[in-house]
């Protein structure tokens, strides 16, 4: 019997953890109306092929291109948002999830399913891949969403509300109302656009947007659509991977480097400064990057820990969020936003960008 097959015996013979003693909200949904609400999402970012194949990416092997293991993630993730029922997750990419799914025993696919449907695991976008927007053709981008959405709604019973095209370079009107409005998504996130439209739009506060992608079908397929401040790691300084730079959290009063005050410093900082370029008072926090969470406890440690006390100075609120959380949120507030009715080409720094890194 594995690590996740013993965890989830002891979770359906009573519970495990069932709370952190780092965990206060403010109110029991987390979100304070009063204060700027940062919601941060708990991701990985996936590449269904990139610098190694599918197959490497997913054992893990050919690690002097690239450390990547994404049975990792997902063996890590399991017993991690066990751990504590306010944790959650959000996972994207199908083509590593059902090759995942299927190497599990009954037991496991069960806690799964149970976490699928307590809202701490979610479904995001739901393609086998996160797909380019300029070369394929839009068949083929609808069959490979149809494909991983099929098996979702047969193996758990789920639709993806939520766009989460936050990799590919740049964006096609045709994503935001045929692959967004039109499947039924109520918004879509996405990281890569031209620096001077980003630069721009920071200023007028114009991040997010409804974008109405068609001129024919109007503003009955348009959709909310965001694109992320900078790109879709963790703000600098939060970056909580395993020997990563960003300090963690020691809230030990006892040691030398206890350091609470000034982790929560850093955080407040932080938010304020995205909510001076972001319309209402929720912004995202993009908790996580490229292949990340191969030990996930170290993420949701620090976390944790963070939300607990950023919470207690009371200059913000902090909370674990998914994008949809965050988007009903957004419409909770009756905000207007600024119209969007063309294409996100290009993006030409990021493509120099991965021409440059590679």
């Amino acid at each position: 019997m594995g690590i996740v097959e013993l965890i989830s015996v002891v979770v359906l013979l009573g519970g495990l953890c069932a709370e952190s003693k780092y965990m206060v909200y403010n109110t029991s949904a987390g979100i304070d109306a009063g204060k700027i609400n940062v919601h941060l999402v708990p991701h990985t970012h996936d590449d269904v092929g990139w610098l190694k194949t599918v197959d490497q990416y997913y054992v893990g092997s050919n690690n002097s291109i690239q450390g990547a293991c994404v049975q990792n993630v997902l063996d890590s993730l399991v017993p991690a948002l066990l751990a504590d029922k306010n944790r959650k997750f959000i996972y994207v990419e199908q083509t590593f999830f059902q090759r995942w799914w299927r190497d599990q025993s009954e037991l496991t696919q069960t806690i799964v399913k149970k976490l699928v449907s307590s809202g701490q695991l979610e479904f995001i976008n739901g393609g086998m891949c996160m797909h380019d927007e300029a070369v394929p053709h839009y068949i083929d981008m609808i069959d490979q969403t149809t494909l991983g959405h099929r098996f979702l709604k047969e193996e758990f019973g789920v639709t993806p509300r939520i766009g989460w095209q936050i990799d590919p370079f740049g964006h096609s009107a045709v994503q935001a109302y045929l692959l967004g409005a039109e499947v039924g998504f109520d918004s879509v996130f996405f990281a890569r656009i031209d620096y001077q439209d980003r630069i721009k739009r920071k200023k007028e506060k114009s991040l997010e947007v409804i974008w109405r992608g068609s001129k024919s079908l109007g503003s009955s397929a348009q959709i909310f659509a965001g694109a992320f401040p900078e790109h879709y790691e963790p703000p600098p300084g939060f970056y909580f991977e395993v020997n990563a730079d960003s300090p963690v959290v020691q809230d030990n009063v006892d040691l030398f480097d206890y350091n609470v005050q000034d982790r929560v410093n850093d955080f407040v900082a932080a938010a304020i400064a995205q909510a001076n370029i972001t319309r209402t008072n929720h912004i995202m926090w993009t908790m996580g990057t490229d292949f990340k969470y191969q030990y996930a406890h170290t993420w949701f440690r620090n976390m944790d820990k963070l939300i607990h006390y950023v919470n207690k100075d009371g200059r913000v609120n902090a909370l674990y969020s998914t994008p949809s959380i965050y988007t009903d949120a957004k419409y909770a507030t009756s905000k207007s936003w600024p119209l969007k009715i063309d294409d996100y080409f290009p993006s030409c720094k990021c493509l120099l960008d991965r021409i440059l890194y590679k």
